[in-house]
């Protein structure tokens, strides 16, 4: 029984209580806020919220380290999932990216999903061949990259391109962080810079130009509301029954794509400033926890793969926000309505807190906790 308490007590001693209290204040700010847009939509929110909880636990308790195997599976289930959604997937709005489970109508989208695969894939392929001081060579570099290529021109495909390049710059700055040689990152930029008109000619769709096309002229309808909102805010934001941009439905989608312009509209620059504070915050939080542990390539995968994903999706969607970049459809991290990105990054979150908790192996491992003991009594 003593050893037992003994168990709980280190892992509680690893868990991160910091990250997840780093949260609450983005919680609480996109609750009041969806709850003055629809108290329909708060409701539903706390639905979303309880599921993450819930997907939160489920997946700190999955002894990833000693079940290994479960990561190639479940990256090569998820990429099976990508391929059938060319085959047999539902098309909403022109776009072919959901799969419908039969029987109960609910539809899932697997190119989310595949950006916990990617991260668990890449811990995996890095935990076994770790990277030389002077940072992988190009073999090692090109093995790493299939496994983020294939998904990003699959989900590209769908066509899904917003999704497609978060999952590739997540995937390639994670390989930065990790170390791979500066050479092979300039000839990237190069090749990128010499093949960009080809990419902006061919690789792109009709309406993928258009919004560039708006974002270099005239900005659209929604950025053109979304700025009204925020310079309508002032310092301090105005009163709900004021946030007439909002209120009077003017900003469309303000609950999810464009609640930062909301949250200027409401709580004006303090709240803005506030809201962004909280989220560097939290990325250079993340990002200590990766150089703390450098040795534990599980941890810097994610640690930092979850700093690069709130960074790519908090400045692309500020961005557009505020008419420097083109409308797509990334949510704010954690705090825009909706259940997809909530559950997403509980998992992440629940998988890095897992690496951490039992980052040491005695933990999951019955023979090696005797093998210490032994150790300890020969000491003595």
């Amino acid at each position: 029984m003593r050893n037992w308490f003994q168990f709980d007590r280190r892992i509680l001693q690893q868990f991160n209580f910091i990250l997840l209290l780093q949260l609450i204040p983005l919680f609480i700010f996109s609750s009041y806020l969806v709850y003055e847009i629809e108290p329909r939509l708060f409701s539903k929110q706390l639905v979303y919220y309880g599921i993450a909880l819930g997907a939160f636990f489920i997946t700190f308790l999955i002894p990833w380290r000693r079940y290994q195997w479960l990561i190639p599976l479940s990256y090569w289930i998820n990429l099976i999932l990508l391929l059938s959604v060319d085959l047999f997937g539902k098309s909403i709005l022109g776009a072919r990216r959901w799969i419908e489970i039969p029987g109960i109508g609910l539809t899932i989208q697997p190119s989310e999903f595949i950006k916990i695969t990617v991260l668990l894939m890449l811990g995996y392929l890095i935990v076994r061949n770790p990277p030389p001081k002077a940072g992988y060579g190009l073999k090692m570099f090109a093995k790493l990259a299939i496994y983020i290529l294939i998904p990003f021109v699959l989900i590209a495909k769908e066509p899904d391109l917003g999704t497609g390049l978060v999952l590739l710059l997540t995937g390639f700055g994670v390989l930065f962080i990790v170390g791979v040689q500066m050479r092979i990152w300039f000839a990237i930029l190069i090749l990128l810079g010499l093949t960009a008109p080809l990419l902006y000619s061919y690789g792109l769709k009709p309406y993928q130009k258009q919004r560039i096309a708006n974002f270099i002229g005239e900005p659209s309808y929604h950025v053109q509301q979304s700025l009204i909102a925020i310079g309508s805010g002032g310092m301090h934001g105005q009163k709900q029954e004021e946030a007439t941009q909002t209120q009077l439905k003017f900003l469309p989608v303000s609950s999810t794509d464009f609640i930062f312009a909301y949250l200027g509209e409401r709580f004006g620059f303090t709240g803005i400033i506030a809201v962004i504070s909280f989220y560097i915050l939290l990325i250079l939080h993340l990002l200590h926890i990766g150089m703390s542990n450098a040795k534990d390539y599980y941890t810097v995968v994610f640690s930092s793969g979850i700093a690069m994903l709130f960074f790519i999706y908090m400045g692309v969607n500020i961005s557009m926000t505020i008419g420097l970049a083109p409308v797509v459809g990334l949510p704010l991290p954690m705090f825009s309505h909706g259940g997809t990105s909530f559950i997403i990054f509980a998992v992440l979150f629940g998988i890095l807190e897992n690496l951490l908790a039992f980052r040491f192996y005695f933990m999951y491992n019955s023979d090696s906790k005797i093998t210490m003991m032994r150790q300890k009594s020969r000491l003595r």
